[in-house]
């Protein structure tokens, strides 16, 4: 048997035992690529299974992320630490094989895809991230940066939205050391009703050529040297990102599912399995893999040597321009600069004494003015709101077709730019922030979720954040969407009351490694909140007091963001009734329950009544006010009408608040 043919049919035999196994799966897509994967793998991917994360190794990403066993099993052939016996483990609890791919469980694997077209996002982000990395430290002779960027994607991919908003940009930015891989199979899951033509006939070709793409159309996806030759052709074009479009038999190899929608999500069953063995000459049990084809596959010999080179390279580069290395080391290892903590320290300080009325959006961009300085991996953005979001700086440089830059303009794109920013800080070297209203957070939501699912530091500046907005109208105001991201898992949320906590909260956000942070931040102007130094050491614990009453409390009101300077006037009020109440500002709840129980009950002791006041739905709150307490909020949708209008006519007025107080009390 030909040498390569058995290379292909290894994949297409662990892909069916596998998920025959596991009775669940997807085995059509690894069995239709298996020679686009031989071809890739074997030929052209620069990598090294013994060190996943080497930097400058090439990116793979398989966006089409329901057929996990075709990664799996690459990543166990080629010599990944991905033994057999978590392949025999395929969607087990627990395994390193679970259904789609995930960040952190098998080595190798560069992003969680499952969402059809993220995986193609992401990778947009990473070859982005190339490129401006490549720009910033290569030096002649020294091209420590150098790597290409593969995604494999179907035509889920294709109908996803996000591949069009995505890869819109790419082409527009030109990214060169893109290339994508499209398997076209013409098979989905409805197919197993009717034919997808039914539901898709975009002319692929014509659709990527005009956002500007190098398109190589009509490849023989089970023709090796076929699609060696694309690839050849795609690495030679420097200036635009490539689609190779690869024509597949869905299930290649089944005598009787091969090109049938039965494939695509479903075990073949075991009749199917062992008609298949037969078909494609594959005599060797479930999960056999001879020696002879071990060996061709295994790259272990070969990664060790490329990333030696690099090795030497980068042993050169660091000789010859030591501060470079030492940043680029820095920066790939998401580590902060060590005086970071001292100037943002200082800078809280600075700002609580400068005391500023301004938009919390203003209040973020004056913060990055300061810390960008200071960060060059900072890498902004905004989805064309970049003059009501605030998010450029004098620091900021645009990013164009060529050259370096640490600002994009993403256009009306906000799921594309949430997905790319998720690329690229996978790839490493940056920490991407971007912005838009937040009630247009909606359309982001899927990348945000996937943010926190795979722990990622991002960060979005999320303006506009309530009815304070004004006369765009319910349309554009948030009431549900604070709540909302609250409760993603692992999304840390900062909605801050004036200039100090805005500050706070960026250096919170920078700081945090392990999960994404949603900025929400005013359209209007907010009074400075007055504060001690023992509540101003204590934002960054997302919840404090910031005015207590002179005797014991008789309640507690607690707010968030523009709602605080209304929870102070009401506690005035309340005083000068005889009433003392203590006032909590909370404006990040996420950091507020990571604290221990003796700090949380400190600031909201036990047995005193609360009442929450935020310009979003109640619910969220009874977490904290229970259902005898009281919430001051908005159950309904907004009206058209200058700001401060809306917050008298949906009663967020002093008096409103210390009547909710009386009534609890």
């Amino acid at each position: 048997m030909n040498g390569r043919v058995e290379l292909a049919n290894a994949i297409r035999a662990l892909a069916m035992d596998a998920v025959q196994q596991a009775n669940s799966g997807h085995p059509g897509m690894p069995m239709g690529m298996a020679e686009i994967a031989d071809a890739l793998w074997n030929d052209h991917l620069r990598h090294n299974p013994a060190n996943p994360a080497w930097p400058d190794r090439d990116r793979f990403l398989l966006s089409n992320g329901h057929g996990s066993m075709l990664l799996y099993a690459l990543l166990h052939l080629a010599g990944y630490d991905l033994p057999l016996e978590e392949l025999k483990r395929f969607r087990q609890l627990h395994s390193k094989t679970p259904g789609h791919p995930e960040l952190g469980c098998a080595p190798g694997v560069e992003t969680t895809t499952g969402p059809l077209g993220q995986g193609m996002a992401n990778a947009v982000g990473m070859a982005l991230a190339e490129r401006l990395l490549a720009t910033h430290f290569n030096r002649p002779g020294f091209d420590i940066v150098d790597h290409h960027t593969y995604v494999l994607l179907g035509d889920g991919c294709m109908m996803e939205g996000v591949s069009h908003e995505a890869c819109s940009l790419a082409g527009t930015l030109g990214l060169g050391k893109l290339i994508a891989i499209y398997d076209d199979n013409g098979i989905s899951i409805d197919s197993e009703k009717a034919h997808i033509a039914n539901w898709y006939t975009d002319n692929v070709p014509k659709r990527f050529e005009g956002y500007g793409w190098q398109v190589i159309a009509n490849v023989d996806g089970h023709d090796v040297e076929a699609v060696n030759r694309a690839l050849k052709k795609a690495k030679r074009e420097k200036a635009r990102p490539t689609l190779i479009c690869c024509k597949t038999v869905i299930a290649k190899g089944a005598p009787n599912k091969a090109n049938t929608g039965a494939a695509h999500g479903a075990p073949l069953g075991a009749a199917e399995v062992a008609a298949t063995r037969q078909a494609i000459g594959w005599p060797y049990p479930p999960f056999e893999i001879p020696e002879s084809v071990r060996s061709g596959w295994d790259a272990r010999e070969s990664g060790k040597r490329v990333e030696r080179r690099w090795n030497r390279l980068f042993a050169a580069y660091t000789e010859a321009h030591p501060e470079l290395a030492a940043d680029f080391r820095r920066r790939m290892a998401g580590e902060l600069p060590q005086d970071f903590g001292a100037r943002v320290d200082a800078l809280t300080h600075e700002t609580n004494a400068r005391a500023e009325t301004v938009a919390t959006r203003k209040a973020s961009q004056n913060v990055l003015e300061t810390i960008k300085l200071a960060l060059p991996e900072l890498l902004g953005g905004s989805a064309d709101l970049t003059g009501s979001n605030l998010t450029m700086v004098k620091a900021s440089k645009v990013i164009g077709r060529e050259g370096d830059g640490n600002y994009l303009f993403y256009g009306v794109r906000e799921f594309g730019m949430c997905a790319i920013m998720n690329g690229i800080a996978l790839h490493g070297g940056f920490i991407p922030y971007g912005g838009t209203f937040l009630v247009f957070s909606d359309y982001a939501r899927n990348a945000l979720r996937m943010a926190a699912l795979m722990k990622l530091r991002v960060i979005y500046v999320f303006t506009h954040d309530s009815i304070g907005l004004g006369e765009d109208g319910p349309t554009h105001q948030p009431v549900e969407h604070a709540a909302s991201l609250r409760l993603i898992p692992n999304m840390a949320v900062w909605r801050p009351c004036d200039t100090v906590e805005s500050t706070v909260a960026w250096a919170a956000a920078i700081g945090r490694r392990d999960g994404p942070t949603a900025l929400l931040l005013s359209r209007q102007n907010l009074p400075f909140a007055k504060r001690d130094e023992a509540a101003l050491g204590n934002v960054r614990r997302g919840g404090y007091v910031i005015a207590g009453a002179a005797g014991a409390s008789r309640a507690v009101i607690i707010a968030t963001g523009s709602e605080v300077a209304i929870a102070l006037a009401a506690q005035k009020m309340l005083a000068e009734e005889g009433v003392p109440v203590r006032v909590v500002s909370m404006p990040s709840t996420s950091a507020f329950d990571r604290q221990d129980a003796v700090y949380r009950e400190s600031v909201l002791p036990r047995g005193v009544p609360r009442v929450a006041v935020e310009a979003g739905v109640t619910d969220y709150w009874r977490k904290y006010v229970g259902l005898e307490g009281a919430v001051v909020g908005i159950d309904r949708f907004g009206e058209s009408a200058p700001g401060g209008e809306l917050f008298r006519h949906f009663g967020f007025t002093p008096e409103r608040v210390a009547a909710a107080v009386k009534g609890i009390l």
